[in-house]
């Protein structure tokens, strides 16, 4: 604080000073004060461009013509009559309950054996179980086909009508959400008090009564939220479905095929529309129960450690070893699949596929367009983030804009990414809005990412920003420093962690995401995910699987670099928080 209190004493004296100068640092410190204040203002504007305002044009495009007439009745009825329709929305319906019922009692057993029992190794199952994170959803799609396709090796396991359709869409999908819904299991399994199971212990109850009577409700948010997570991603991606839908389409792909395939842009607005309606639901449902869930850990909580039980941890080990086996086949198969010349036939090693530049999908040009838009989301994001969070959290301001800030920030978490993508078709390629230059460029892209990925980075923030005490800001305010000064010689060191974890999660995600950004990309602006689809639907599933391989190994490598990265920073910038 030394510096603070000199910076202080000399703005102090400023009177003794020359008279001609004061007036010019008076308004500048005044200034340094009031920049939270607008920066609220600032941030509710983007909040309202990145977000609110293109949801407002898809529902603009569904509910209106061109003659600015109410049409949404007509549409509806035309669309409900359509026969097609309520196959397709059966079908998505049945796959994405399918792909709950099978992921989430897979994450929680795998989430109970990393948490609540002493298998060996924990962090090796839990490295595997997250290494779907790091790849496009459609290399579990491209994997699927190699090994059960109609040359794959296990063709016959499906019988004859192979893995196109309802299993193919179930098994890849079931990839792809299952460590979206592990993190989540993982998170509410950490916590747990002692004292609980101690009870359980002296009254004689069985283990498996106390799972049944303690575990189990005490998870039962978690579980829930899980639940909505996965049926949310499920049934708005198109990735999966359109590799290995076949003959079984669903709405997400129908929404994907209305606007990019036929024009159709008040089809796909409608469909965009009502894919919305379940994520709010359950959006919705889930705010509710967090609300009525009861603290897992109280003041006076005693931190749960597993005892030795050798048939649980035995079934542990068993359960974690077969899904980590099947989570690694897939990508093996993948990666595999993209360094032999012709699978299954010619096992021959080559690097040929990896020749992008001769193959349709935007060569190489889509991977140096992806990490240059990786690089600049996580510059951009985890800045915007952070800022936006300390804004809310850290400085004082009206209740009632604090509460429309927060509630903007959680929302991207209630609009998936297909929807948020139609929404900036409508919303910046209108020829009236000023904005209107930036569509197709990458500056669109890094918005919509931001955007698409902020809550998560938000909740992180928040999360950190909350365990500081706020005399921090109280003994700053008292030496006349301002707010932003002390965020970014106060707050920015201490939450460092959080704001490398931010970053990391931005650069991964924007990676591997493909929905917000399908409709979003030009020829100059086109990215290695979307290349993966460019590349299977021209039938170069080789090419497409080694685009994906590079993907998952950029983003593997990337992670690994920045953790090896901040660890020596935060060794040098943390040091205060080892003892002395």
């Amino acid at each position: 604080m030394s510096r603070v209190a000199q910076e202080t004493a000399s703005l102090a004296a400023a009177p003794m000073a020359d008279h001609a100068s004061v007036p010019r640092r008076a308004t500048g410190a005044g200034l340094a004060h009031r920049a939270p204040a607008a920066m609220k203002w600032l941030w509710l504007l983007g909040v309202a461009i990145a977000l609110l305002l293109p949801l407002v044009a898809l529902f603009r495009q569904a509910w209106f013509d061109g003659a600015g007439q109410w049409v949404l009745g007509a549409r509806l009825a035309e669309l409900f009559a359509n026969p097609n329709f309520l196959p397709l929305l059966g079908r998505s319906v049945a796959v994405s309950f399918a792909t709950v019922a099978v992921v989430v009692p897979l994450a929680f057993g795998f989430a109970y054996a990393l948490q609540r029992s002493r298998i060996a190794v924990r962090p090796l199952w839990r490295g595997i179980a997250l290494l779907p994170l790091f790849a496009p959803s459609l290399l579990p799609a491209i994997a699927l086909v190699y090994l059960f396709g109609n040359q794959g090796i296990f063709k016959h396991a499906f019988g004859a009508g192979g893995i196109y359709g309802f299993w193919g869409i179930l098994l890849g999908e079931a990839f792809y959400t299952f460590p979206h819904a592990l993190m989540v299991l993982i998170a509410t399994l950490s916590l747990a008090d002692a004292r609980l199971y101690e009870a359980a212990r002296a009254m004689g109850a069985s283990p498996w009564r106390t799972f049944c009577t303690v575990t189990l409700p005490g998870a039962r948010q978690g579980l829930f939220a899980a639940a909505c997570l996965v049926l949310t991603l499920v049934i708005t991606d198109f990735g999966v479905p359109k590799v290995v839908g076949g003959g079984y389409p669903v709405l997400a792909l129908e929404a994907y095929k209305a606007v990019v395939g036929q024009q159709k842009f008040d089809t796909g607005a409608l469909i965009g529309m009502l894919l919305l309606l379940p994520a709010l639901l359950t959006f919705g449902v889930d705010m509710a129960m967090q609300r009525r869930q009861r603290a897992q850990m109280s003041s006076r909580a005693q931190v749960y450690v597993p005892g030795p039980d050798r048939l649980r941890d035995a079934v542990c080990l068993l359960m974690v070893a077969a899904v980590s086996a099947a989570l690694l086949t897939v990508l093996a198969t993948a990666v595999g699949a993209s360094l032999v010349k012709l699978w299954p036939y010619n096992l021959q090693l080559t690097l040929g596929h990896y020749d992008f530049d001769n193959m349709d999908g935007g060569g190489w040009l889509a991977y140096r367009n992806s990490l240059k838009l990786s690089l600049m989301t996580a510059i951009a994001g985890a800045a915007i983030i952070f800022l936006g969070a300390w804004l809310t959290e850290r400085t004082r301001g009206p209740a009632w804009l604090h509460v429309v800030l927060r509630g903007g920030f959680l929302l991207p978490m209630a609009v998936p990414g297909l929807v948020l993508g139609l929404g900036y078709v409508f919303f910046f390629n209108a020829p009236d809005n000023p904005l209107h230059g930036l569509y197709g460029t990458m500056a669109l892209l890094v918005l919509c990412n931001v955007a698409h990925f902020y809550t998560t980075g938000h909740l992180t923030a928040a999360a950190a920003l909350r365990q500081l005490d706020t005399e921090f800001e109280a003994a700053a305010l008292s030496l006349g420093v301002a707010p932003l000064v002390t965020c970014w010689r106060v707050t920015v060191p201490i939450c460092l962690p959080a704001i490398l974890d931010i970053f990391r999660y931005l650069f991964v995600s924007s990676m591997t995401t493909v929905s917000a950004v399908i409709f979003l990309y030009s020829p100059d602006t086109v990215l290695a995910a979307i290349s993966v689809l460019n590349m299977d639907d021209a039938g170069d599933a080789a090419p497409a699987a080694a685009m994906s391989t590079l993907i998952l190994l950029t983003a593997i490598v990337a992670a690994l670099l920045l953790h090896a990265a901040s660890a020596g920073w935060l060794r040098r910038t943390q040091a205060w928080r080892r003892p002395a």
